[in-house]
């Protein structure tokens, strides 16, 4: 009986075994009954690209080299807008405002980052619950509640304010002085360094022990083993950080806006780029200059973007790299 089942199999045409076992061509309908089936789930990521995003940047693009109020038809002015741009005292004055929290704010975070990561990197009891506080300032920091909470710790007479009159030294609330409100919009965001944190400790956790042991074996002591193994094992994920971050930091709108009640004062200390942009855009109703604006920090973004990737070739450490 075997035999004679081998024999049929055997009966059946090569060309025909063949043919049945080819894939269907691509030209196939089954083949496109798939293709469309695809599309059809992804239209609603496509259309939300298209009218969510795509099609505001083009109108955006557009409205830059024009003259509109959100009244009136849009008139055709070319340059103008970006001259006036350079012109503009209190647009120069957001350009300083925000580079000043970018270069301020983002290190302190980076750093604190790293540290707390060093700290949770190592094994303790109740790891899993320090991992979880010390992110949790991540995910509400930037709500408006938290804004509000801010400036109500940094308001006259508030804790702050008693704590630094306790140790000698009386500022008065930061929130209403306009040498100090910026540090307290820097401290917001260094105390929402969960999310590096934990990058940073993903990082970490790669690192071959192995190293450490031999470094140790040679007598390296910490700071050494930091900077020699450490740093240069993670640079990928500190520069990922940093860009990450900087890109974070320029915009910059929610913070700002809720602690200095929505006037990015005092005397303009928290006029960050994007405030300035929000005033220009819905306050005076000049979108074509707020258009301009936000293309001007889109570039400025990018600028940024390419130095730290150009920069990374002389810091940064791949494994591909030590093959």
């Amino acid at each position: 009986m075997g035999h004679a089942v081998t024999l049929v199999k055997d009966s059946v045409p090569a060309t025909r075994r063949a043919r049945s076992a080819t894939p269907a061509a691509p030209g196939r309908p089954g083949r496109r009954r798939e293709n469309l089936a695809g599309y059809l789930f992804m239209s609603p990521w496509i259309a939300g690209f298209l009218l969510l995003t795509a099609g505001p940047m083009v109108a955006s693009l557009y409205f830059a080299f024009t003259d509109y109020n959100l009244f009136n038809t849009p008139k055709w002015v070319g340059l103008d807008n970006f001259t006036r741009m350079f012109d503009d005292p209190r647009w120069q004055k957001s350009v300083e405002v925000t580079a000043k929290y970018v270069i301020i704010g983002t290190p302190l975070k980076l750093l604190l980052a790293l540290g707390v990561a060093l700290l949770l990197a190592q094994s303790r009891r109740g790891q899993a619950f320090y991992r979880a506080a010390f992110y949790a300032p991540s995910l509400v920091g930037a709500s408006v509640s938290v804004g509000f909470v801010w400036r109500s710790l940094f308001s006259d007479g508030a804790i702050v304010d008693r704590t630094q009159t306790f140790l000698g030294r009386h500022v008065g609330g930061w929130v209403g002085n306009a040498d100090w409100v910026l540090y307290c919009l820097v401290a917001l965001t260094v105390w929402q360094f969960g999310a590096p944190m934990v990058i940073f400790l993903a990082g970490l956790k790669q690192v071959p022990k192995e190293l450490y042991e031999a470094a140790e074996m040679d007598g390296a002591g910490p700071l050494r083993r930091f900077w020699n193994i450490t740093l240069p094992m993670i640079s990928p994920v500190l520069f990922f950080n940093v860009l990450l971050e900087t890109i974070h930091s320029f915009q910059i709108f929610g913070s700002a806006y809720v602690v200095s009640n929505t006037s990015c004062g005092p005397a303009d200390a928290t006029l960050v780029y994007t405030c300035y942009l929000y005033q220009q855009g819905f306050r005076n109703a000049q979108m074509g200059f707020a258009s301009a604006m936000a293309w001007m920090l889109l570039l400025a973004v990018a600028l940024v973007t390419a130095v730290l990737f150009w920069s990374q070739k002389k810091w940064v450490h791949y494994e591909e790299d030590a093959r």
